[in-house]
């Protein structure tokens, strides 16, 4: 007779296979709510930036022959992130950051009508910068000595390319005169900052002949944003 064999391995017992299968449960769970948190954070965060008042004008008249242009609007960030305002493209040219001219001042910039401007701009001076005079119809003030809007004083004739000038939109109503100083990079904006900018567009982009022409300016937050088509004026 063949001697009988036992056969000593163990199973894993009913408890332990239990235990198993809850804690597999527990971190599937866990797993899941977790990517579900994560995928609601993330789709709640957006970027979202507006632009509104954007205005184009070309000097009819060539100054140093060079007919100069320039393009004002206002920027916000809608969205529930800080978002770097870094283009505006005239025509498929993008704007250099020295010829941004900008207010990022909130209490200025919400003061009474600013951000709703009707933005304006009268004539530029032997520069090309904007200039303007205490009428209705006033494109600015320039700021004499480099001094970053400092005094209302007029310098109508500069000897050097400002840095700064300031617009007062209501002709010295309710409204705090705009800042505008020159920019070397991009603008960050906080979850509903805004911004007011005057831009000097390159030259070459416009002529005279350009005047009440459509064109398209596209003003971006990264990838956010969109172009506009925007008729051209003479100041």
């Amino acid at each position: 007779m063949f001697p009988i064999r036992t056969n000593n391995r163990r199973a894993i017992s009913v408890v332990m296979t239990t235990m198993i299968i809850l804690v597999a449960s527990v971190v599937l769970g866990t797993g899941v709510v977790i990517y579900g948190t994560s995928l609601f954070q993330t789709g709640g965060q957006q970027q979202s930036i507006s632009s509104q008042g954007i205005k184009l004008w070309v000097n009819s008249t060539a100054q140093s022959g060079v007919n100069n242009a320039w393009g004002a609007a206002a920027v916000r960030n809608n969205g529930d992130v800080l978002v770097s305002f870094n283009t505006i493209q005239i025509r498929g040219t993008s704007v250099p950051f020295n010829g941004w001219f900008v207010d990022a001042n909130q209490t200025r910039i919400n003061s009474g009508t600013n951000f709703q401007a009707q933005f304006n701009l009268t004539k530029t001076d032997m520069n090309g910068y904007p200039i303007g005079s205490a009428g209705a119809g006033q494109g600015g003030f320039n700021t004499p000595g480099g001094t970053p809007c400092v005094t209302f004083a007029r310098n109508t004739l500069p000897a050097s390319p400002n840095i700064s000038f300031q617009i007062d939109q209501d002709n010295y109503g309710t409204n705090l005169p705009l800042c505008l100083t020159q920019q070397t990079g991009p603008i960050s904006l906080n979850p509903g900052g805004a911004t007011i900018i005057y831009f000097k567009v390159p030259t070459g982009i416009f002529t005279s002949l350009d005047s009440g022409a459509l064109t398209t300016v596209s003003i971006f937050a990264g990838k956010v944003g969109a172009p506009q088509s925007i008729r051209v004026v003479s100041p």
